[in-house]
């Protein structure tokens, strides 16, 4: 029994083709919408710049850091920021580190206070106060004063260490509930040493009041007075706030459930951008998008003819792909960004010239078309795979200089990135799928159409 080589290459390539082509539409079913997709569920991630929304950045105050600890203070001041910000309803938070102390967030699509902004940066430590007595104001060290007096740390002894009474002794469980009365209790339990400290500390001052403090300031009630709640009895696993707000109680609780800042942080920049400015960008920056594309396949059709066309063909297989990886992945796209994937659009047809230019030559010596099919992209290969091998490296170069000086320098390299990863699969495998159904057709003898310089032939 003969085997017919053309033919088994026929039909490998009709099933590569068909796997291409349900990749394609299921590319789209996750891309379309744009704002969810059928299968993916989540939406394309915009950028400050497209989206609006707030941008802050902090410094972190590392004075007091020991040498050799910044790395892992920074990591944990991203992790507090980042369950601080959950709650704020934003689905896609941005923060990430720049230079050495500097802290970037990007909340897209959101506007919040500048109390707010000031809450995210607090160090979120409730303190907790007694008053100094008439007979040792001479001896005793002032650290809060108020309507009620003056008033010191509530300390205990812990392994026979004198401890200060703190909320870095609450569980993560604080929580904001309603008495019979319907007024607002914030629900707080201590760990092992919390209970100790607080059981020693309620135990001598039954009957006096007990002050809650943050930072230097005292903890204010709904009625604009200080929280100095009256020892009844001995508190040791669990104790309540009384007396705030709704609002404040919520906010506070979810500040001490998300943990406490290990430095202090600084707003040293705060930039708000409109969403009307960003959607301005998103339908210019699409519109020259468009236009360039356009502009480029109508280029590749009238020179490279029939190859050209599916070179356009494999471009908008290529477009698709490159939106479902930044859905997926997901990929944050700024204006900066959008320009990268504009540009990877150019390095995608650059793929495909060198391979149209490689079966030029193959045909004009007397090739057929499925030999010079072959033979170009055989070719043409090498010079593809140095040529997107030093983009990569540029891009790498970009994304690290941008992680330190500016997303929007990272953001382009990370698209570009995508997009020449993309380009290399989509010029080697798709074109040349597309190229390979016209081999063994009556459109195969009609050379002209694949290359203009050929004439008559």
């Amino acid at each position: 029994v003969k085997i017919n080589p053309e033919r088994n290459m026929a039909r490998r390539n009709g099933l590569v083709f068909l796997v291409l082509l349900l990749m394609f539409f299921l590319a789209l079913s996750v891309v379309f919408p744009i704002d969810k997709g059928i299968l993916g569920q989540r939406g394309m991630r915009l950028g400050l710049d497209l989206q609006g929304g707030i941008h802050v950045v902090y410094r972190a105050d590392l004075s007091s850091a020991k040498p050799g600890t910044e790395n892992e203070i920074m990591e944990g001041v991203i992790a507090v920021l980042s369950n601080r910000v959950n709650p704020l309803g934003v689905t896609e938070p941005v923060i990430y580190r720049q230079g050495d102390d500097r802290i970037v967030v990007d909340l897209p699509g959101l506007t919040i206070t500048d109390k707010e902004k000031d809450g995210l940066s607090r160090v979120a430590l409730l303190e907790f106060g007694e008053l100094i007595a008439a007979n040792e104001t001479d001896n005793a060290t002032v650290k809060w004063e108020n309507v009620f007096g003056k008033w010191k740390s509530a300390t205990g002894i812990i392994d026979g260490e004198e401890q200060e009474l703190t909320s870095r002794y609450f569980k993560e469980n604080t929580f904001v509930a309603r008495d019979q009365m319907g007024g607002i209790r914030l629900v707080f339990e201590w760990d092992g040493e919390g209970s100790q400290l607080s059981e020693q500390i309620t135990s001598r001052l039954i009957g006096q009041r007990l002050g809650i403090f943050e930072g230097d300031t005292t903890l204010l009630g709904d009625d604009g007075r200080p929280i100095a709640p009256t020892v009844q009895a001995v508190i040791a696993e669990r104790g309540e706030i009384t007396g705030l707000s709704l609002q404040a109680a919520t906010q506070l609780a979810r500040q001490l459930n998300a943990g406490r800042l290990p430095v202090p942080l600084e707003i040293i920049r705060d930039q708000t951008v409109s969403p009307i400015l960003g959607s301005d960008f998103v339908g210019k920056g699409v519109t020259a998008g468009l236009i360039g594309v356009a502009i480029v396949m109508l280029f590749m059709m009238s020179y490279y003819r029939i190859p050209g066309v599916l070179a356009s063909l494999a471009l908008i297989f290529y477009a698709v792909l490159n939106l479902v990886l930044f859905k997926l992945v997901p990929v944050t796209l700024t204006l900066a960004g959008l320009a990268g994937f504009i540009v990877s659009f150019g390095i995608a047809v650059d793929a495909n010239v060198l391979i149209f230019e490689r079966m030029k030559e193959e045909l004009i010596v007397g090739r057929t078309l499925g030999g010079a099919i072959e033979a170009g992209f055989r070719r043409a290969w090498s010079a593809i795979w140095v040529s997107n091998v030093t983009t990569f490296i540029v891009c790498i170069i970009l994304v690290w200089l941008g992680s330190i000086f500016s997303a929007a320098v990272q953001g382009f390299g990370v698209t570009l990135f995508i997009g020449v990863a993309v380009s290399m699969f989509t010029a080697v495998l798709v074109t040349r799928t597309l190229l390979r159904l016209f081999v063994g057709t009556a459109l195969a003898r009609q050379l002209r159409l694949f290359s203009p310089h050929l004439g008559g032939k």
